[in-house]
């Protein structure tokens, strides 16, 4: 079994951990407590009705939140640091589906004295819609998401810009079908998966970088993001400024080897390193 399969196996079984866990409730001792602020210590206990009943201490406040329960109202609340502050957040977990997890988080507010919803900004870029399948990092400080929609798993992962939670990185698949197999040939292994756009955002939402890569298998977070190399199979192929471009004097020629970085409406970016004059940017036409 290889290392993907394993990966696999484990994400198919619901059994990834948190990185930060700190502290689960245990059903047979009762509600879970921590402390998420110096001088606070909340008791939490998930109700018949999938909502999560707060008592924090000392001053006797009370929340009821809607927590994340599954179709029968059951959920997991724990206790873990995902904002990297050095205290933790209140969790709750559930299974949805066959294989995803909701996941709802919730950071303690001191200047409210209360718990609030996490909720991040995505300017529309991410895949799961929510902090789905949830694991942190505290390594590169990054949240990842993940879920399954119909035979394919998504990712997206997320950064914190102060207070604010954003996407750093997600995906989107390439739907080309065979138009982009009769103008590249690239190496394609046993376990890779469709090929996906990978974009890295700034906390506004602006693209920073892009690369096509394998839509199973994640960038690694905070590093570059590096395209798949192929390899041109026509005898000329147009090399275009930009996509929907008319005309244009410059092509690549069979043989040439080019790196994958982005996809926009049948229009492949590719960038080849020209030994004469530097690596060179430019949009193919895929479309039919």
């Amino acid at each position: 079994m290889t290392p993907r399969d394993v990966l696999m196996a484990v994400m198919l079984a619901g059994l990834l951990v948190p990185a930060a866990q700190a502290q689960a409730q245990d059903e047979d001792r009762g509600p879970l407590r921590f402390s998420p602020a110096a001088g606070v210590q909340a008791s939490v206990e998930v109700q018949e009705d999938g909502m999560l009943a707060v008592l924090l201490q000392p001053a006797g406040k009370r929340q009821r939140l809607p927590g994340a329960p599954d179709a029968e109202g059951h959920s997991r609340v724990s206790a873990e640091d995902l904002d990297f502050d050095g205290r933790p957040e209140l969790v709750a977990r559930a299974a949805v589906g066959m294989v995803n997890e909701a996941v709802a988080v919730y950071r303690f507010d001191v200047g409210s004295g209360e718990f609030r919803a996490l909720k991040a900004v995505t300017h529309g870029h991410d895949q799961c819609g929510d902090l789905m399948g949830l694991t942190a990092d505290a390594a590169t400080r990054t949240l990842t998401a993940s879920c399954r929609s119909g035979p394919m798993w998504y990712t997206d992962v997320y950064r914190f810009n102060g207070p604010q939670l954003y996407l750093y990185r997600g995906e989107s698949v390439l739907m080309l079908g065979d138009t982009l197999n009769r103008a590249l040939h690239w190496e394609e292994t046993e376990n890779q998966g469709p090929l996906a756009v990978w974009r890295t955002y700034d906390p506004s939402g602006k693209v920073l970088e892009s690369a096509i890569g394998d839509g199973l298998g994640a960038p690694a977070s905070g590093a570059p993001l590096v395209g798949l190399m192929a390899s041109v199979l026509p005898a000329r192929l147009f090399l275009f400024d930009h996509p929907g471009a008319s005309s244009t004097q410059r092509y690549l020629v069979q043989g040439d080897r080019v790196e994958m970085l982005d996809e926009q409406d049948g229009w492949v970016k590719l960038r080849y390193p020209n030994p004469k004059r530097g690596a060179v940017t430019g949009w193919i036409n895929v479309n039919d």
